[in-house]
């Protein structure tokens, strides 16, 4: 395997940057504060900044191709919304705004083209949980599962919700619980993960699956990055039970997790740094001390990005000559 390195682009923008989705190797877009929202067609050695609405916080961007994508504003009540464009960003349709004052959207994720899902805090003791079967047109609540007393999720990256296949989706809890639908967010099964909950600041911030059965769970405390403590957990069976690896954890709170399948590999991104795993999370090295907050990938490339406008792409020096 190469050398990995992150190599830094310029963004243009000092927003501070939570959301990135990538399409392949060359589209990708990216989201922040400050009504912020960016996009490359040419793999990052151009990034155009697109300003959607003003005083609103980006948390979560979702992309299919270079044109089409929904964004997810997080804030309390009506600062939380969903907005999507189908011609790159000229125009953007407000397709949905959270109306419930006690209301905090956390994360957006699509299946396909129709089909999606949003995360929110609790409000009155079970989570929000948004659906759409045409692509945003029109967003249902659903019957969201119960929480824990004080449990919320974290709009930190935008992967605290994640989905495969047609129909799985799983989501992560400051009460270091995950949660499984394999009915697209209709009914929910939950288990316990052994990452840290010991304050409002720490808990599951970031989940990533290499397949429907493996799964890594990260986080901690953010108000603590160099802290390692009880930041990673593992599944063998699709969420229904984790444990914690007992070799070398991430170096400190970890807010994003990425399986790159060509490369057999997980990353692992935070404030302090960034660290890889070819163990399948047993063992982790750090390889970058910048700060990140999200990851993404596609194809061969991935993209961290991170506060004032900090967006590096992650690459190999070369492909192996013997991989098959």
């Amino acid at each position: 395997m190469g050398v990995l390195s992150l190599v830094l682009q310029s963004s243009g923008t000092d927003a501070s940057l939570r959301g990135v989705s990538a399409v392949n190797d060359r589209v990708v877009w990216a989201s922040g504060t400050n009504g912020t929202v960016l996009r490359t067609t040419d793999g990052g050695s151009s990034w155009h900044v697109l300003k959607v609405a003003e005083g609103l916080d980006f948390r979560g961007v979702h992309a299919i191709d270079e044109k089409t994508a929904w964004i997810l504003s997080s804030g309390p009540g009506d600062k939380s919304r969903i907005f999507k464009t189908a011609d790159a960003g000229a125009q953007w349709v407000l397709q949905y705004t959270n109306q419930d004052p006690k209301g905090f959207f956390d994360a957006i994720a699509f299946w396909d083209a129709a089909q999606g899902i949003v995360l929110g805090d609790p409000v009155d003791g079970e989570f929000v949980i948004m659906t759409t079967e045409d692509g945003g047109a029109t967003w249902a609540r659903q019957s969201g599962p119960p929480a824990l007393p004080n449990e919320g999720a974290f709009a930190a990256s935008n992967t605290c919700l994640v989905v495969r296949g047609s129909a799985t989706v799983w989501f992560g809890t400051g009460g270091a619980r995950v949660f499984r639908s394999d009915d697209r967010g209709r009914t929910w099964t939950v288990a316990p993960t052994p990452i840290r909950h010991d304050s409002a600041s720490a808990g599951v911030f970031s989940l990533a699956f290499s397949d429907h059965q493996y799964g890594i769970a990260v986080g901690g405390d953010y108000s603590m990055p160099t802290d390692n403590k009880l930041n990673i957990a593992i599944t063998s069976n699709g969420g229904r039970t984790w444990s914690a690896p007992t070799g070398v954890r991430p170096n400190g709170y970890r807010s994003a997790v990425l399986f790159l399948p060509r490369r057999h590999a997980w990353i692992a991104t935070g404030t302090n740094g960034t660290d890889i795993s070819v163990d399948n999370g047993r063992n982790w090295k750090p390889f970058d001390t910048a700060s990140y907050n999200a990851m993404s990938a596609a194809g061969r490339v991935a993209w961290a990005v991170g506060s004032k406008g900090r967006i590096a792409r992650l690459e190999t020096e070369k492909d192996d000559v013997h991989q098959h």
